[in-house]
């Protein structure tokens, strides 16, 4: 009669332990956290793999092209980041930062080309440096394509609105 008793004690022991290493695994949880985190620069890596692609008019594949908001919305859709699809999004989009706080992988946002009142382009910090920093877009102009461009350029520092931080 007791080796029945021994096997229940035994097995209520081995189970328990099985419990608490399932228990171990839950708290990885802060660790798979941190690797989920983006890395800024593996967003401008990602993102300068598209320089030369064309640009099309609402377009948002890399097989056809791009227009300004369907490359960015592309770019952080690869990293599960919800953005506007449209530049007027983001219009209303975060808080505008200071140009000293200006990180790679923030996105800059600008007024169109002809209407200075509403939000007409948008584009994705690659170096930071202020009202200095490049940035890399789909443009509709000259280049023509994905192309990497100074905020600082007469042509874009009078258009610039604001510049948010869309990364989690």
């Amino acid at each position: 009669m007791k080796s029945p008793l021994y096997i229940v004690i035994a097995a209520t022991f081995l189970f328990s332990s099985f419990v608490s290493k399932k228990e171990n695994k839950t708290t990885v949880n802060p660790i798979h956290k941190i690797q989920n985190t983006i890395d800024r620069d593996s967003v401008i890596t990602y993102s300068k793999q598209y320089l030369g692609t064309p640009y099309l008019y609402a377009g948002n594949n890399p097989k056809k092209g791009f227009d300004c908001s369907g490359f960015v919305n592309y770019v952080f859709q690869h990293f599960d980041i919800t953005v506007p699809r449209s530049s007027s999004g983001y219009k209303n989009l975060g808080k505008s930062k200071l140009p000293e706080d200006f990180k790679i992988g923030d996105v800059l946002v600008f007024y169109g080309y002809k209407n200075k009142t509403i939000v007409g382009h948008v584009g994705i910090i690659c170096e930071a440096n202020g009202m200095h920093s490049k940035f890399i877009h789909a443009s509709s102009g000259k280049a023509g394509s994905v192309t990497i461009s100074d905020l600082d350029s007469e042509h874009y520092s009078k258009r610039f609105y604001k510049c948010v931080d869309v990364m989690p």
